[in-house]
């Protein structure tokens, strides 16, 4: 797990799993005689020892030390963590820290190191520690950092495989306003999240002028798979001034949609009951 958190590996499950395995590895004899290897570093102290002693040491023991079971050790590794951004995952997992001294440290190390290119890396982590008790600082520090960036920036979390976290961005786009509403109704018609497709379809429709029928806009929600986005699309024609070509969508597969059509209709002049 250590070998697969610090040469590559993105995925938060990694940094989490490393931090249970160690905290539940870390077991030693009834005596005090016997200590696991994984405590002893490189030059035979254990990281006790080490840390007190303000040795210097490699990435992979400080990291180990950063999961230890004894809060004064993961306090101490936290005073040498400054210039290791490959130890940063590993901070941000002790921004939740139950120990205080523990966690107003790591919070206080997040804080000094965050950038926009760590915020972006270390969203999806975030936002899994955020669902813990005092879990909220790291990803509430990565929503403002980001707040502040250009959207360029965003475009790997925008397509990003984790559904939780294109609900975070996405929805930090709407707010912010940097996504177009083309880009709004492109993605209301093709992500797969339900929670997305109602975020970027609302917002595509409410971008819609009174009186224009902007196909960039309509097309892909009328055309959509989903009945969200083509439910926001029949809505929009009657803003857009295209209330008749609701009457194609009475028929619709999706109820949600034939109610927005029916809606239109009305509104329009027509009578839906005279189509069925």
């Amino acid at each position: 797990v250590l070998r697969d958190a610090l040469f590559g590996a993105g995925d938060p499950a990694v940094w989490i799993a490393l931090d249970e395995a160690v905290r539940h590895s870390d077991r030693s004899s009834a005596d005090g005689t016997w200590m696991p290897a994984w405590q002893r570093t490189e030059r035979g102290r254990t990281l006790t020892d080490a840390l007190r002693r303000g040795e210097p040491l490699a990435d992979g023991p400080l990291a180990l030390a950063l999961c230890h079971r004894d809060g004064r050790i993961r306090e101490r590794a936290l005073g040498m963590v400054a210039g290791r951004p490959e130890l940063l995952p590993l901070v941000v997992v002790r921004c939740a820290d139950w120990a205080e001294p523990v966690r107003e440290l790591a919070r206080t190390r997040w804080a000094e190191a965050v950038t926009v290119e760590t915020a972006v890396a270390l969203a999806p982590l975030a936002l899994r520690i955020a669902v813990r008790h005092r879990g909220d600082f790291a990803v509430g520090l990565v929503d403002k950092v980001l707040r502040s960036a250009d959207r360029e920036a965003l475009l790997p979390l925008l397509t990003h495989a984790d559904r939780a976290v294109r609900r975070f961005v996405h929805r930090l786009a709407v707010e912010e306003g940097l996504l177009s509403p083309a880009e709004l109704a492109r993605t209301a018609a093709r992500d797969e999240d339900t929670v997305v497709q109602g975020l970027c379809s609302e917002a595509a429709l409410a971008a819609v002028a009174e009186g224009d029928a902007d196909d960039d806009v309509l097309e892909p929600l009328l055309t959509a798979r989903n009945p969200r986005a083509r439910s926001a699309g029949v809505t929009a024609l009657r803003r857009a001034g295209l209330g008749e070509r609701a009457a194609g969508f009475l028929g619709d597969r999706a109820g949600l949609v034939r109610a927005c059509a029916r809606y239109v209709v009305r509104q329009s002049g027509g009578d839906p009951v005279e189509w069925y």
